[in-house]
């Protein structure tokens, strides 16, 4: 009886041991640090008018070569400005765009080729 139980010890040991080996990879693997936008100016759901300037910052995880700015699908021209904390981008809202709400879309990689994506809407007048 003693061999029987001695014999199952083993099977259940070795067959346990092996759950242990798979998932493991998660633990090595390096976590996605992606870009955080903040300090939208002007803020979410103001009044403005077209060709009206907006200001956001760009955290220091960004790579300031990779961020891009568009509003209803238009490419907008930016300009980045190196801070202690990070970049300051500026930019123009579109001419074309009146009496309508529009979205200030950016995408950015981060340093570590994470891609972040954020805005917020405007109504521009």
């Amino acid at each position: 009886m003693n061999l029987a139980k001695l014999i199952m010890f083993f099977i259940f040991f070795f067959s346990s041991t092996g759950a242990f080996s798979y998932g493991g990879g998660a633990v090595s693997e390096k976590a996605c640090n992606k870009p955080k936008f903040t300090k939208f100016t002007p803020a979410h759901l103001t009044v403005v008018s077209a060709q009206s300037e907006f200001t956001f910052m760009a955290s220091a995880l960004t790579n300031p070569k990779t961020i891009d700015v568009n509003v209803k699908k238009l490419a907008v021209e930016i300009e980045i400005n190196k801070i202690s904390t990070g970049y300051l981008v500026t930019g123009m809202l579109p001419d074309s765009l009146q009496n309508t709400y529009a979205r200030v879309n950016i995408t950015a990689t981060g340093t570590n080729n994470c891609v972040a994506n954020d805005g917020w809407l405007l109504k521009i007048e």
